[in-house]
């Protein structure tokens, strides 16, 4: 799912951050187990604690990174299917960088399927854009000076070759997901023990890179955003971290609550509560674990299989459930084999599991990963990617896939079958 900080088993973390003394970058390395994050202003840490240590340098070479950017303008990547935390937060960043007079356009290359992702687009006024591939490769890339990559770490959006192509620097990764490896910036700021992106660029905006205005219309949407990011990567607070309840607390100063609440009622659509129904009927039950084949889906009703997987999580003597599909990309004539997974198990990381379940790519790439309590895995079909009329070939090629995922899965979910555990 995206230079980056690479996370260790022992807990240890390769920051990346910019040389004062010349254009490149330099690392040090931070144990984020002796780290304790800031409270709701920094300067209310102790003096000497790793947490104030660590959020002033943070801050610190992120603002000297801005300003060295002055005047540039950046283009902020989405994951293809945005969410909000990532929404929320590139919002941040584009009110950050316009600090130091930098542009920001922020782009995805998916679509918007989920109702409360298209609610919080709508009703904030949120400044994205699509970009599909096939207008993507029609735009003028020389326009921008940096790229920024926000929730993700280019592993995750379609867009990231037309990026490499046009040569445009990385300028910004800032995430919470477990590090992929793959990008060199400028700064880097990945915290994969961090519940949620939001947190993060809270914790900025706590420190001073943007003063939050009240009577500022913008920033009281951008800080609702942000509180929905927040909430919704921390399955409404039930999984926060006392970070994180510290940036909902910096974040209730500003944020407007009826707004939220409008965004939070927006309703299921039909397609979506079917993919629901269709969990619900294929789920096979195993060891605790509820896994659900959904057959084929439109591209544009994607975001229905994590919400299968929330709601197929919420059955009696279940902990975890994985969800997955074949989504048809209409536009690119492909098609991907997607799934989600939620659990309420603290013991089982989804990151792992994932990795183990489905591996990696010839170019080492895993084919998914994950947070705490979530994940999700995108598989390439191939060769025999592409819409065919042949309705018995059709269900043949699902049977395929759906068996196939299904053997890995249960390969680590069941202990007589399979000899693999992750927890």
């Amino acid at each position: 799912m995206q230079s980056n900080s690479l996370i260790s088993s022992d807990g240890l973390s390769t920051v990346t951050e910019p040389n004062l003394k010349g254009s490149k970058s330099v690392s040090r390395v931070v144990d984020y187990e002796d780290v304790e994050y800031s409270g709701v202003e920094i300067s209310q840490a102790p003096l000497n604690s790793p947490g104030r240590r660590f959020s002033e340098q943070k801050v610190e070479a992120l603002r000297q990174v801005l300003e060295k950017r002055r005047g540039d303008r950046h283009l902020v990547i989405l994951q293809d299917f945005p969410d909000p935390d990532a929404l929320s937060c590139a919002w941040a960043y584009k009110l950050i960088a316009q600090q130091f007079g930098i542009r920001c356009d922020i782009v995805y290359a998916g679509t918007l399927s989920h109702q409360e992702n298209i609610a919080l687009v709508k009703l904030t006024a949120l400044p994205v854009q699509r970009w599909s591939v096939q207008a993507a490769r029609e735009k003028d890339f020389s326009v921008y000076q940096g790229s920024v990559f926000i929730d993700n770490q280019g592993t995750t959006t379609q867009l990231m070759p037309l990026v490499q192509q046009a040569h445009i620097p990385v300028t910004v990764v800032i995430d919470h997901h477990s590090s992929q490896g793959d990008l060199e910036a400028e700064f880097s700021d990945i915290r994969s023990q961090t519940r949620a992106t939001a947190t993060i660029l809270t914790q900025y905006l706590q420190a001073g890179l943007l003063k939050l205005d009240n009577n500022n219309g913008e920033h009281i949407k951008c800080a609702t955003a942000l509180m929905h990011g927040l909430r919704s990567d921390t399955n409404r607070l039930m999984q926060a971290q006392e970070e994180d309840f510290l940036a909902a607390g910096y974040l209730s100063r500003f944020y407007d609550s009826q707004l939220l609440n409008s965004v939070l009622q927006a309703s299921r659509s039909k397609r979506v509560m079917d993919v629901i129904e269709r969990s619900l009927r294929n789920r096979i039950l195993q060891n605790s674990f509820s896994i659900a084949g959904v057959g084929y889906l439109r591209y544009d009703d994607r975001d229905a299989i994590p919400q299968a997987a929330d709601f197929l999580v919420t059955e009696e003597n279940v902990h975890t459930a994985v969800v997955y599909g074949i989504v048809h990309d209409e536009d690119e004539d492909l098609e991907v084999v997607i799934g989600s997974l939620r659990t309420s198990k603290i013991t089982l990381d989804p990151d792992e599991f994932i990795k183990e379940a489905f591996g990696q790519d010839t170019q080492g790439r895993f084919f998914g990963g994950g947070r705490a309590m979530a994940g999700g895995f995108e598989i390439p079909m191939g060769f025999l990617s592409g819409f065919n009329e042949n309705s018995e070939y059709t269900r043949i090629k699902w049977e395929v896939f759906d068996a196939q995922v299904k053997q890995k899965l249960l390969r680590l979910v069941d202990p007589e079958e399979g000899v693999i555990r992750t927890a």
